[in-house]
């Protein structure tokens, strides 16, 4: 395994340099190499079993983990600890997993052990003195390096699975498309069970023997507070992490003036983000864009490249089609789905041989389910899912849209579109929205709005507002938890 033995080089050739750090303490590069090895022998004496479960708070313990579990030759399954606890045992029991690397206050907040789970809690391990050393097991490119639990629209969630090669397909991918160094300075808040915290935040300063900053829970005066401090270079965030940081009054270019890069990736950025971000802190959030099935990142649209709205061109080794409903390449400036292939491609899914198969092309590319185009340049832009379109009147219509006209009203926070039974045009667009503070909720005022910048049929029918709109373990809004039954809460 490439990347295991990078980084494990990494961490011996700077056994001084801080890699690491987190809400507790530093990691440097050979406390991280000690500390692995002991969890690595701590594994050993709790299972026998292939996959190891890995259910921490963002920090440094988690790369820890991490390396053990690959240490020795297993598989590792990093657990998302806001499920809910039935979804949490299905997950344990399909990846076939018992022994969970953990600490007591994730198991207190989620109620418990489930009953698959056998706890390896880190505060019962000391790390101190020397364990034997390890030498990594040896595993192809081909071997199973994670697996990644993605909840998707509907159903159980299911396991993503990435190879040692993918993941280091990614980090190359991305260290050469945005010139990544040693230098660089990532502050990261994402959780490392999400593919963008556990490959551009864990495993890619790692790689490059560059300096990550953790934070486990997103307090917009903390982070301000840690990237004047540390002068990070870099910030990974969803929309709504950017706008909270522009609301706060004391913050200015001094915090976060020196981002080489603003990266803003999950849900559309509205252009009011955009702008009072620029306002305040002097730099342009660009977007990017990928699947956990894509290691993830496919898309960056870097700063000096930046359009609205534009998820940037396809990474290097990254081969991107749009296609029309039989499949057929289409041309710039025409909506289809976006499909690819490339290194960074998942091998498929966990114990699912029939989805998996349909998530493949008779090509080998992957079927994303998102709607986008390209420009002329080959710029990309996202309209939309494909499961989420809205057919009104014959007419397809994506919520994405209507969502963003919505964004652009001075009272809306967020929004979110579905589809309603409708008698005389099949189906209309039914809207939520999260009202920004200070603002009194009107419904005529936001459907005049929406008939200024939408086509009619497009307009929702009905608007309701909602105290918080449903979001994932990222902060995206999830649309399919909400139904034409969903109250106004306010």
């Amino acid at each position: 395994m490439k990347l295991l033995l990078d980084i494990q080089r990494q961490l011996l050739r700077h056994p001084a340099h801080v890699f690491v750090q987190d809400d507790q303490r530093q990691w440097k590069g050979f406390t991280l190499l000690v500390a692995a090895w002991h969890i690595a022998r701590a594994i050993e004496r709790t299972t026998q079993r292939e996959r190891v479960g890995i259910m921490l708070p963002t920090s440094g313990l988690f790369p820890a983990a991490l390396l053990a579990t690959w240490m020795l030759g297993k598989t590792a399954v990093p657990l998302n600890y806001l499920l809910s606890r039935d979804d949490l045992e299905y997950v344990c029991r399909d990846a076939g997993i018992d022994c969970v690397v953990t600490v007591k206050p994730m198991l207190e907040f989620i109620g418990g052990p489930t009953a698959s789970m056998k706890p390896l809690l880190m505060e019962d391990m000391s790390f101190k003195g020397l364990p034997p050393v390890r030498r990594a097991k040896r595993r192809g490119d081909d071997a199973l390096a994670v697996l990644l639990y993605t909840s998707g629209t509907s159903g159980k969630p299911k396991g993503v699975m990435l190879s040692c090669g993918n993941l280091a397909a990614n980090i190359d991918q991305v260290v050469n498309w945005a010139t990544f160094t040693n230098k660089d300075i990532l502050l990261g808040v994402l959780p490392q069970f999400h593919s963008f915290g556990l490959t551009i935040l864990t495993l890619l300063p790692l790689a490059i023997a560059a300096k990550a900053i953790y934070t486990a829970k997103f307090v917009p005066r903390k982070i301000l507070e840690l990237g004047k401090q540390h002068q990070a270079t870099v910030f990974v965030a969803i929309p709504s992490m950017y706008h909270a940081l522009a609301a706060q009054k004391s913050g200015g270019k001094e915090h976060l003036g020196m981002l080489r890069y603003a990266v803003s990736g999950g849900e559309p950025l509205p252009a009011s983000v955009a702008n009072e971000f620029f306002e305040k802190f002097g730099v342009r959030i660009s977007e990017g864009y990928g699947l956990t099935e894509t290691s993830p990142v496919t898309n960056w649209c870097l700063p000096a490249e930046y359009r609205a709205r534009s998820v940037g061109r396809a990474l290097p080794r990254v081969e991107q089609w749009i296609v029309d409903a039989q499949g057929n390449r289409l041309p710039p400036n025409q909506d289809g789905e976006i499909r690819m292939r490339g290194p960074n491609i998942m091998q498929g899914y966990w114990n699912l041989p029939q989805e998996t198969a349909q998530a493949f092309d008779e090509k080998g590319f992957f079927r994303s389910g998102d709607m986008g185009r390209f420009d002329d340049d080959g710029h990309l832009y996202i309209t939309g899912r494909i499961k989420e379109m809205l057919i009104i009147a014959g007419e397809n219509v994506f919520p994405r849209e209507i969502e963003e006209a919505l964004n652009r009203h001075p009272s809306v926070k967020a929004s979110a579109v579905i589809g309603a039974a409708d008698e005389s045009r099949g189906e209309t667009a039914l809207a939520f929205v999260e009202l920004n503070e200070g603002f009194a909720f009107d419904e005529a005022a936001l459907r005049g709005h929406c008939r200024e910048h939408l086509a009619q049929f497009k307009v929702p029918r009905a608007i309701r507002a909602r105290k918080e709109l449903p979001r994932n373990a990222t902060g995206k809004i999830m649309r399919r938890l909400l139904t034409s039954d969903t109250p106004s809460d306010l």
